[in-house]
């Protein structure tokens, strides 16, 4: 036990040396590290917070609503409001140089369950024959009255 405790260490010790040399030396791999923040130019909203975060090959989408542009608010047809809030992450997506089918896990909350499937019908739509994992979660009131907020990670392909 006190061997495999102490070759443990060793390894340990001796790995993190290695890494910390390649960071000093420039010779670690930055690119899984790097981030590139995404940021919609005509965002209704402005709040302490990205789009979307790129690291590496994969995308962290922050939560959006169907907000309309004009008003800041998600209009009165909650299908249009849909419509908003996927053409939003679409473009979020878009702006990382991936398509939604490189979307891999989807959280959608909403205050009104009675709501899941309007908001199938047109979500389908947006992606090709394979599906992102997904949660659909009944959630108290969101932001500015919307029906739906979204976030989601995306890995390209």
């Amino acid at each position: 036990m006190k061997g495999t405790l102490a070759a443990t260490l060793f390894v340990t010790i001796g790995l993190s040396a290695t890494v910390c040399a390649q960071a000093k030396s420039g010779n670690a791999q930055s690119s899984a590290t790097s981030r590139r923040y995404i940021n919609l130019p005509n965002r209704p909203v402005q709040a302490p917070f990205s789009d979307g975060v790129v690291v590496g090959q994969t995308l962290y989408i922050a939560g959006r609503i169907g907000v309309d542009p004009k008003t800041g608010k998600p209009p009165e047809d909650v299908e249009q409001e849909i419509r908003i809030l996927l053409e939003g992450f679409k473009s979020v997506v878009s702006e990382a140089g991936m398509v939604m089918d490189d979307l891999v896990f989807v959280q959608v909350f909403c205050p009104d369950l009675s709501l899941y499937d309007k908001f199938n019908t047109a979500y389908k739509s947006y992606f090709g024959k394979d599906y992102p994992a997904r949660a659909f979660i009944g959630s108290g009131p969101l932001l500015r009255g919307g029906h739906f907020e979204m976030n989601g990670i995306a890995v390209k392909r």
